[in-house]
């Protein structure tokens, strides 16, 4: 994961494993389920927020494996 969304935040670049659970897998959020969509909600305060937000835009745009 630090190879394909990783790459270019200075925090988790060159980050342990262990690193990046902690920050962006343990994070402060509530999913909410209204009308049939969901939505996850999370923290602004939260130090790693812009990073896991980035990270998901990217994970969700890589091109599926065929």
């Amino acid at each position: 994961m630090r190879l394909l969304v990783l790459y270019d935040l200075d925090d988790l670049a060159d980050a342990e494993p262990d690193t990046v659970r902690f920050r962006l897998y343990r994070l402060p959020a509530r999913l909410a389920d209204p009308a049939r969509r969901r939505w996850l909600r999370i923290e602004r305060t939260w130090p790693w927020a812009t990073a896991f937000t980035t990270c998901w835009h990217r994970l969700t745009t890589l091109p599926a494996i065929t």
